[in-house]
């Protein structure tokens, strides 16, 4: 008898160690020890989504600074729109570091970027852009770093680079510029395919012409430039 009650009272003692070893696990998971939550902040027209921002960071942006990648504008007729989007930042309070990843080399781009908590890439060509960054290595180490993270804001181009290929974007974009692209795969972060500028100038027909060429063969989420695309974890809302 007194040894069926203390088999039974070790059996009860090694399920009790068990469940408290896997709360234990789970409380680590979700305290950030393991993983951290993914954050991402999509949309067309930064300066469009100005509130939508301050929202996304909860109203907490005075003195946090943010690594600025304009490398995808090579149109002189839009360097505009990278000071736009420089100033919504400064208004916001935040400081813009430029980081400029086709004049810099790799060991230095790698620095910055690990060391940053937020890191935004602007629009312009996305052909372009994907060609830089993995002239740079940058692909996989990007996305690690917001897997650990960091916060990752795009804008357009900065948008389109997150899916899982870029190549759909050929309606939108030139790719021939990117003489060096072989092939196009993205920084693969979320499960879905970016369609800015929807319905607004002046990609009123290339947007809906990519829509409509893709829209039965890829998960595609078209907004404009009044729309941002909020990434929590492996959630997302369009707001």
């Amino acid at each position: 008898m007194k040894k069926s009650i203390l088999k039974i009272f070790c059996l009860l003692t090694f399920i009790f160690i068990s469940q408290f070893s896997f709360a234990n696990n789970n409380l680590k998971n979700k305290k950030g020890d393991v993983k951290a939550m993914k954050n991402l902040f999509l949309c067309s027209y930064f300066s469009g989504v100005k509130d939508t921002f301050k929202d996304f960071m909860n109203n907490d942006t005075k003195g946090k600074k943010v690594l600025f990648i304009p490398t995808a504008n090579i149109d002189e007729e839009t360097k505009f729109l990278v000071d736009e989007a420089k100033e919504v930042f400064k208004s916001l309070g935040m400081e813009v570091e430029d980081l400029e990843i086709s004049k810099l080399d790799e060991k230095a781009i790698k620095n910055k970027i690990e060391k940053t908590n937020y890191l935004y890439i602007g629009g312009g060509n996305t052909f372009y852009l994907l060609q830089e960054l993995k002239r740079k290595n940058l692909i996989d180490f990007i996305k690690n770093r917001v897997n650990s993270g960091m916060v990752y804001i795009g804008e357009s181009a900065g948008a389109i680079i997150t899916s899982k290929d870029i190549e759909y974007n050929d309606l939108m974009d030139d790719k021939t510029i990117a003489k060096d692209l072989k092939e196009y795969s993205g920084l693969n972060l979320v499960d879905f395919y970016i369609v800015p500028h929807l319905n607004e100038f002046p990609f009123e027909e290339s947007s809906k012409q990519t829509v409509e060429k893709y829209k039965d063969k890829l998960n595609i989420i078209a907004i404009n430039n009044s729309q941002a695309i909020i990434v929590k974890d492996n959630k997302f809302e369009i707001k």
